[in-house]
């Protein structure tokens, strides 16, 4: 998703990463202008170090959000409901100009 939203010719109005590897996407996270939230287990050490310099090497708009006591795959109980939660949260404040914008220019066209 990062790598996608480096590229100026991708709309990506915004991006949630859930336990994810943004160093892979490293070379391009400095192009990414899309609000981005990063979501990390606090019990997953490795990921969370990879996405704190992943977010100080962006410009774009960003947060990490830690879910406690989660591993690497949420897989402990209300962990994945949490991370929903945030990246849920995070859509509906950045997508929401966009529905909106959207619905206004399709109700022009009827």
């Amino acid at each position: 998703a990062l790598w996608a939203a480096a590229n100026p010719e991708v709309p990506v109005a915004a991006v949630v990463s859930r336990g994810g590897r943004p160093d892979l996407a490293a070379p391009r996270l400095a192009r990414v202008s899309a609000p981005t939230l990063f979501i990390v287990g606090g019990r997953d050490e490795i990921v969370l170090e990879l996405n704190q310099q992943a977010q100080a090497a962006m410009t774009a708009e960003t947060r990490l959000s830690v879910v406690p006591g989660a591993t690497h795959l949420f897989e402990e109980p209300g962990a994945l409901d949490q991370a929903g939660a945030l990246a849920r949260e995070w859509f509906l404040k950045h997508l929401a100009p966009v529905a909106a914008f959207g619905s206004s220019v399709g109700a022009e066209g009827h």
